[in-house]
């Protein structure tokens, strides 16, 4: 264990996560394929690592300090490109059944790679749109816990992620600075596709000192039939 790696597991035994050599080997081989993958295809612009343990690693785990994982079985990662913050979660809490969904197959292809060169098991790659997939019946209405990084506003997030959160689960969207506003612009979004704001929690990162925020939203009934519209549609006009 170099010193990039000991800082990394000590600030995350800080916050009550442990992890023992064979899941440092697979955030090892995780940060070696993305560094490889990214010269042929763009999946980062950080690519130092350092950088990529703190910013995308612990930054992904983060997610964990203010959800407790262990009341979690299955989660869905909506557009993760690069597999942040579903495979970092997935290396730390082996027992969750990882679905991921992206539009762009070459960043599927990639993390189908990972996930064989990692050797994660019950993890489900999804090409696709989201608003498509969210009204496939094995996915609708699903999902304990759904999130996404740094992908859209809220009121477009909502429609994207609410549908696959099961009624008594959580979407926790991960921002970076203040999301005060896009709570306000999302408030008419949540009341029609039956979230409601929990809370939302704010710290910095380690090193770098950079804001984050995570929004904690409770599902509180099914999704009405007419969400998601369909694909395309919540970016160009939001709820």
């Amino acid at each position: 264990m170099d010193q990039i790696q000991e800082s990394f597991t000590k600030r995350l035994h800080e916050k009550g996560i442990t992890i023992d050599s064979s899941q440092l080997d697979q955030f090892e081989t995780y940060y070696k394929e993305l560094v490889s993958w990214n010269e042929k295809m763009n999946l980062t612009g950080i690519t130092e690592r350092e950088q990529v343990y703190t910013k995308h690693f612990y930054d992904s785990v983060s997610l964990a300090f203010y959800v407790n994982m262990n009341n979690v079985k299955t989660i869905a990662d909506i557009g993760s490109g690069a597999g942040f913050p579903g495979i970092p979660l997935k290396i730390c809490f082996p027992h969750l059944k990882l679905t991921i969904i992206d539009s762009l197959n070459k960043r599927i292809n990639f993390l189908q790679h990972i996930v064989q060169e990692t050797g994660l098991e019950h993890v489900q790659l999804l090409h696709g749109r989201a608003e498509d997939w969210a009204r496939k019946p094995e996915h609708r209405d699903h999902y304990d816990l759904v999130t996404a990084r740094a992908v859209a506003k809220l009121a477009v997030l909502n429609e994207f992620c609410l549908p696959y959160v099961r009624v008594g689960g959580i979407f926790a969207a991960m921002k970076g600075s203040s999301p005060d506003e896009e709570i306000k612009e999302a408030s008419h979004s949540l009341k029609e596709l039956k979230g409601k704001l929990q809370r939302v929690e704010r710290f910095t990162l380690p090193v770098e000192d950079s804001e984050r925020h995570i929004v904690v939203i409770d599902k509180t009934a099914a999704t009405p039939k007419k969400y998601p519209r369909k694909a395309g549609t919540a970016l160009k006009t939001p709820l």
